[in-house]
């Protein structure tokens, strides 16, 4: 057997980076908590980096620290310049930036394009000036429907749940795909534009590395703003295009937007939240003069299944190969169930679940999935936790949730508590390490037990598996590189596929599979029972096995 053969990335060129990156997601107020007020900060967050270095990641994407209200934890911003004081301050920002660059690590930071907070200037002085007045064409107000205005302007419905409309005591309605407090901007208006092309500027003339742009497909509505029309609009998402998401005119911005971190170093970076029908549009928002990543979410929620899974890696390299940018893997982000416990569930499940399902196993996948993942061509990102094999919390009281949705009608599930609970440091002490002032939301009993604290120098454990997993792709750049992988013989229910030096086997199954040994062992999600000996080799269900050729 030849391994497939592709070019390695160069280490002189810096403006590759992001094409084989892993990138740590934090979410700040479960994160770390610097000061002991039970809510994550800045401060913590810098305190933890060594933990990051540690772990061998190259950057790190900083969940929203704006100002803001917390009506949707903070993804509503009311000033974009501006770190809340439960995060911090500006001065907390730039010796974060400093302390990572020190230890190696690049920062992202989250950028919340599609809406502000209804406490932003703008959006306060709209309702203020009353209809008429300038301000409110920088977001969508219309008059209703009906005899006295007393309907929505259209049939849209709130990604939360409910109408995507409020009304106002004037009388007219302003459109927020998300919460009432998440008033969504205009962006045919030219002052839109230019705030944030000044936004961009100030946090790259602090730093910053880049931005991951939220709700990138949401940005432009449709011209009218047309009602949909087509029954129930929550079961399109995923399928089709709906007027207010995925239009076209949303990558004139993001051109636009290229041209102002080409006014930079070259190793700045736009990654998109993108949810879209099919991973060729999600293509569209990486085309060369576009942003750089784009997360593959057809992947997040694809089962547990072989065959699933080659198609979905398969479409997705193929999709990126034409416009030349790598395939941005991810299982877990703040939004949706942890992987930890999402494949412990039966397959259809969504990627937001209610049930714990079977732990043991949910752990096992979850340990396979990354191992697959991290052997793929192109980058990937890690979300905070999963490192430790952290699951969903899923019997959180109703009374100490947050998400808004859980608030809402017939909107997302509601249930992405779950994967925001603090994170464990110490296997005891207050709030088990993240904090001398308890923790926003309740850490389970035995928290501590999936610790940094007691996972670190246990080589059975889920973080010493990450962290040899990235030491190991660290060391065999071949690994990120390129934008293809040979597939080669396997039972059904395996995948077996060669990248430059190196072979992935994955078993899928729950049954053990025997297979020939191609090569030396480099890492195995689970102890191999009988090694790699006489040229052959059990491989476990549910395992996947990294192997030098």
């Amino acid at each position: 057997m030849e391994p497939a053969t592709e070019a390695a990335p160069s280490a002189d060129r810096p403006s590759d980076w992001w094409r084989h990156a892993v990138i740590y997601q934090v979410y700040p107020r479960s994160f770390a908590d610097g000061n002991g007020d039970g809510m994550g900060d800045l401060r913590g967050v810098r305190d933890r980096l060594p933990h990051l270095r540690d772990l061998g990641v190259d950057a790190v994407w900083l969940s929203p620290f704006y100002a803001s209200p917390q009506a949707d934890g903070g993804y509503d911003v009311a000033d974009y310049r501006t770190i809340d004081p439960m995060f911090g301050d500006l001065l907390d920002a730039d010796a974060l930036l400093r302390d990572a660059h020190a230890l190696g690590l690049r920062v992202i930071v989250d950028l919340v394009p599609n809406h502000s907070s209804d406490r932003h200037d703008w959006f306060k002085r709209a309702l203020a000036e009353g209809p008429g007045s300038p301000l409110r064409e920088r977001y969508h107000f219309r008059p209703g429907k009906g005899a006295s205005g007393e309907l929505p302007p259209n049939d849209w419905e709130s990604i939360f749940g409910g109408p995507a409309w409020t009304r106002v005591p004037d009388g007219e309605w302003y459109l927020h795909l998300f919460a009432p407090e998440q008033p969504d901007f205009n962006w045919e208006h030219p002052a839109v534009r230019d705030e944030f092309r000044s936004i961009l500027r100030f946090w790259l003339d602090m730093g910053v590395d880049g931005f991951r742009v939220d709700v990138a497909h949401g940005l432009v509505k449709a011209e009218g703003l047309p009602d949909i029309g087509r029954g129930d609009q929550l079961k399109l998402l995923g399928n089709d295009r709906m007027p207010f998401f995925d239009q076209d005119g949303v990558h004139e911005i993001y051109r636009s937007w290229r041209t102002v971190l080409a006014e930079y170093a070259e190793d700045r970076v736009l990654v998109a939240e993108a949810w879209t029908p099919t991973v060729e549009r999600t293509a569209n928002y990486v085309r060369p003069d576009e942003m750089h990543q784009a997360f593959n979410f057809q992947y997040l929620g694809t089962s547990w299944d072989a065959a699933e899974l080659r198609a979905v890696i398969d479409s997705s390299l193929a999709a990126m190969r034409p416009v030349g940018a790598p395939t941005t893997w991810v299982l877990s982000n703040h939004d949706v169930t942890r992987h930890a416990t999402r494949l412990a569930n039966p397959p259809g499940g969504g990627t937001q679940l209610r049930t714990p399902g079977d732990r043991a196993l949910g752990l096992r996948r979850a340990r396979a999935a990354t191992l697959l993942m991290l052997a793929l061509p192109g980058s990937a990102y890690l979300y905070q936790g999963e490192e430790l094999g952290l699951p969903d919390v899923t019997d959180l009281p109703d009374e100490v949730r947050q998400d808004p949705s859980f608030h809402r009608a017939d909107g997302q599930d509601g249930f992405r508590d779950g994967c925001r609970v603090p994170i464990p440091w110490t296997v005891e002490g207050s709030s088990y390490g993240f904090g001398a002032g308890g923790s926003w939301l309740p850490q389970p009993e035995g928290w501590g037990e999936l610790s940094v604290e007691a996972q670190t120098g246990d080589p059975d454990s889920t973080l010493e598996l990450y962290r040899g997993a990235l030491a190991v792709r660290r060391a065999r750049p071949g690994l990120g590189a390129g934008e293809s992988v040979e597939w080669l013989d396997a039972p059904e229910g395996v995948l077996v596929f060669a990248r430059p030096g190196f072979v992935c086997t994955v078993n899928t199954t729950a049954r053990a599979v025997r297979l020939p040994v191609p090569g030396q062992l480099l890492l195995s999600s689970v102890e191999l029972a009988d090694g790699a000996g006489g040229g052959q080799v059990l491989l476990p269900g549910d395992t996947t096995v990294w192997w030098a050729v």
